[in-house]
């Protein structure tokens, strides 16, 4: 029997004055959840966190250029330490999440993938979300995606092969996705040994319907204020609209051939052979990464 996710809700943000929208959305997690314990880390607070539980991060903490960045990485060691839910503060939630605690780690799914890299590599068309995600203390899963977090730091060489397929101009705001964001979090799910049996992806009934994107299975659905995002020029923008609503629709076209449905048997994620190219190196690290691992020996939770 799975150990259940603890009742516990976390969120963090810059600080406790937020905007009346994030206000409203964190205030409606707290109402649909009354017996969730919750936590919330401001920027001082998530400072502290790290130093206090994790201080063979603060090096890496404090050397991420992006802001966005830094807090990516609080929210997999947030949960890996205490268990519980992670929920980005503009997620709004339209019921309450008591069921997800019996998966022991669950993530939600994301869209149809740009990067050509997850689908030549290892059939994998689509990413999860890290907006919203729970697990159990100290599940390995957890504990991969933090060890790659290091290794996008420490190797960029590992990091080019998704960077590759996007146009040299529109890397820059794609590389936190693929360093600290979602799409490292989905290249670990597809490296991931056994992943079908210890990950839960809430996907939609249709993947291909843009609709059901950003949103954590029926529960919610994430609002994407994106306010990490840097400001581009109109032009910059409009080109990169341009070149992303092309290759997704390129993409659309070979996705719906592949049906509605996903799962991560379905996309070959569910034993340790799961690479086509690497199948050696899954998890293979440089030597200063693999000693950077989470503590051993975490306090206690319930």
């Amino acid at each position: 029997m799975k150990q259940e996710i603890p009742r516990r809700i976390i969120q963090t943000d810059k600080s406790r004055n937020l905007p009346l929208l994030a206000k409203a959305a964190v205030t409606n997690v707290r109402l649909l959840n009354p017996d969730f314990e919750y936590l919330f880390f401001d920027d001082a607070q998530v400072e502290q966190f790290i130093c206090t539980e994790f201080p063979q991060y603060q090096s890496l903490f404090h050397s991420f250029p992006a802001r966005i960045q830094r807090y990516d990485l609080f929210r997999y060691l947030a949960v890996y330490h205490f268990g519980g839910f992670y929920l980005d503060t503009d997620v709004l939630l339209a019921s309450g999440i008591d069921d997800l605690r019996a998966f022991g780690c669950v993530f939600p799914f994301e869209h149809l993938s740009v990067h050509g890299f997850l689908g030549k590599e290892y059939g994998m068309d689509w990413e999860v979300g890290n907006y919203a995600f729970g697990a159990t203390p100290g599940h390995p899963f957890l504990d991969a995606i933090i060890k790659n977090c290091v290794r996008a730091q420490q190797d960029p060489e590992w990091t080019k092969p998704m960077l590759q397929p996007i146009p040299r101009m529109f890397r820059d705001e794609y590389y936190v996705l693929v360093t600290t964001g979602p799409s490292l979090v989905s290249r670990t799910l597809a490296e991931y040994p056994g992943a079908g049996d210890q990950v839960k992806v809430l996907f939609p009934e249709d993947v291909c319907d843009e609709s059901s994107w950003y949103c954590v299975g029926s529960y919610g659905v994430h609002l994407q204020f994106g306010t990490w995002r840097k400001h581009k020029r109109a032009v910059h923008r409009v080109l990169h609209r341009l070149w992303e609503s092309r290759t997704r629709k390129a993409l659309l076209k070979d996705s719906l051939k592949r049906g509605k449905k996903r799962s991560l048997r379905s996309s070959g994620l569910a034993s340790p052979a799961v690479t086509n190219r690497d199948r050696r190196t899954i998890h293979r690290e440089p030597a200063a990464t693999a000693q950077l691992g989470p503590t051993a020996e975490r306090k206690k939770s319930s």
